[in-house]
């Protein structure tokens, strides 16, 4: 079986983990996980590892993701999105564009984000959906996130309500939920998320992206090096640096940058990812035997 990763457009309804399952089942490992969970109602870009290529997605977690989503203003849900209950209305027709879009530049560039109350994140070793669920209040602290960009694409008004289709470049962690929840409440009406669509992770785009049914017909594996060379810097290295390498020794700092740099022999081969700490750069992981 190929190591590398497979770009899937995840369908609706899918959890990142039914994916995960479908590609463990045509890629015939259990070696298959995911970068960078998406909720069963979003749609778009999920990275799958298969086999080896699974050690790089811890790295490619981190990088920055691009979305398109809906927005509907003049209500709150207790999921802030549309897979959850309603628990509060407040009329929006009055919210002008102008005040729309200074809400939206508020929430632009390095934030304080509280995570959503129905999410993943672990309070005192338990999940905060699990004490949700349970009826629980959970006390979930605000943590900076990165948003690059947040456009408006479309205003659409109806009665009491707008709907808000937005395009969003941030970083890892951020939930596009509470930029909706949070907007809502900014603006005095409460908001909540209507649809939204994963457009870009790192450098791997819809464009690459299969769905479950292509992948079912053929199953495109992205090569590791290719993978590396798409995400991270690129490093070649002698014969002699890649034997120590290899056996997980440390090389000079080339000045690539904070993040991991793809390490390639002589040959092409990727040997490995490679973090510069001062003067040395140091093995992330391996990938030759």
């Amino acid at each position: 079986m190929t190591s590398g990763l497979v770009i899937v457009d995840k369908p609706a309804d899918w959890t990142s983990h039914d994916v995960v399952g479908k590609l463990r089942r045509l890629a015939r490992t259990r070696r298959v996980g995911h970068a960078g969970t998406l909720d069963p109602m979003a749609t778009g870009v999920l990275v799958v590892g298969v086999d080896k290529a699974t050690r790089l997605l811890g790295h490619l977690a981190l990088t920055e993701k691009g979305y398109d989503g809906t927005i509907r203003l003049g209500q709150s849900t207790n999921t802030d999105d549309a897979e959850g209950e309603i628990t509060a209305t407040a009329p929006a027709a009055g919210v002008g564009d102008a005040a729309l879009q200074s809400g939206i530049s508020a929430l632009t560039g390095v934030i304080q984000q509280v995570p959503p109350q129905v999410s993943a994140i672990k309070v005192n070793g338990e999940r905060a959906y699990k004490m949700a669920r349970k009826g629980e209040e959970v006390e979930l602290k605000p943590r900076p996130v990165t948003i690059h960009d947040f456009s408006v694409l479309e205003i659409r008004r109806h009665d009491d309500l707008i709907d808000v289709d937005v395009s969003i470049t941030c970083s890892s962690g951020t939930y596009i939920r509470a930029l909706a929840r949070d907007l809502g409440a900014m603006l005095g009406t409460g908001g909540h998320l209507t649809a939204l669509r994963r457009t870009r992770v790192g450098p791997y785009d819809l464009g690459m992206a299969r769905t479950i049914d292509q992948l079912s017909e053929e199953l495109r594996i992205l090569p590791m090096a290719d993978a590396v060379a798409a995400a991270f810097p690129r490093r070649e290295v002698s014969a002699d640096d890649a034997r120590k390498v290899m056996h997980g020794g440390k090389l000079p700092a080339a000045g690539l940058g904070p993040g991991p740099v793809g390490v390639f022999a002589p040959d092409g081969t990727l040997l490995a990812l490679v973090e510069e700490q001062g003067n040395a750069a140091k093995p992330l992981a391996v990938f030759v035997p």
